[in-house]
């Protein structure tokens, strides 16, 4: 599903729509008062439709006669769509979010590690050689380590040469992305390239057994930078 990019007052009626929603400020079920929101955001009913329309290709409302425009269910909401998880990390994400990316990146990515020993290419070592590259020259520049690291994850996926893993990547970066910025946003983070090192010397390598553990420590040490500032965030508010 093509990702939205939000412009203009169309694009602000989406993205607010979407987090009332996504909060539960429009509970399940609820029905939409268009004349309303109309009014409220100032907007024509083009508009209005239009930014409904958007919401409804990713299952978070529908619309039927006789009643109106609706909340679908969060079993019908599209939550891997890349621009709804997007929204859920921007509205200040719980411990659960990232667990669930966690567990679904230990599932993932180890697997993908060891097709890509199997599998890589000369070009896919050599991308994942450049990510390697960005993220020791990135430094303290928390935009260029996030830049680099995504490379990297994007890179290993496209080294399984299996098109529905990678199309895995629009999950894992979105989520990776919101991480990145969190851990790379803060004091002393740790060294990132040697964790991302060892798993291109098991592909380098060809060795299926040793790129995934490799990998299985990375996301070791992922979680346990997630789990430190969530402590850093409970000291400074005990404080």
């Amino acid at each position: 599903m093509q990702q939205y990019t939000a412009r203009g007052v169309h694009g602000q009626t989406v993205e607010v729509l979407a987090q009332r929603i996504l909060t539960g400020q429009l509970p399940e079920g609820a029905i939409l008062d268009l004349n309303a929101l109309q009014s409220e955001f100032d907007v024509s009913l083009t508009v209005l439709r239009e930014a409904l329309r958007v919401l409804a290709a990713k299952g978070l409302v529908d619309a039927r006669p006789k009643r109106g425009t609706f909340v679908r269910p969060r079993s019908a909401w599209s939550l891997l769509d890349g621009d709804v998880l997007r929204w859920q990390f921007a509205r200040s994400p719980g411990p659960g979010l990232f667990d669930d990316l966690h567990e679904l990146r230990s599932i993932v990515e180890p697997g993908a590690a060891s097709l890509a020993a199997s599998r890589a290419t000369e070009a896919d070592l050599a991308a994942l050689d450049a990510a390697l590259a960005d993220m020791a020259a990135a430094g303290a520049d928390p935009l260029a380590a996030v830049a680099a690291d995504l490379a990297f994850h994007r890179a290993l996926l496209a080294a399984t040469h299996n098109e529905l893993i990678q199309r895995m990547e629009v999950v894992i970066e979105t989520g990776l992305a919101e991480r990145d910025r969190m851990v790379h946003g803060t004091d002393g983070p740790r060294d990132p390239v040697p964790s991302h090192k060892a798993v291109v010397d098991g592909i380098r390598r060809h060795n299926p057994a040793q790129a995934a553990r490799a990998m299985r420590k990375l996301l070791d040490q992922a979680i346990e930078d997630v789990a430190r500032l969530e402590r850093n965030h409970l000291e400074d508010r005990q404080d």
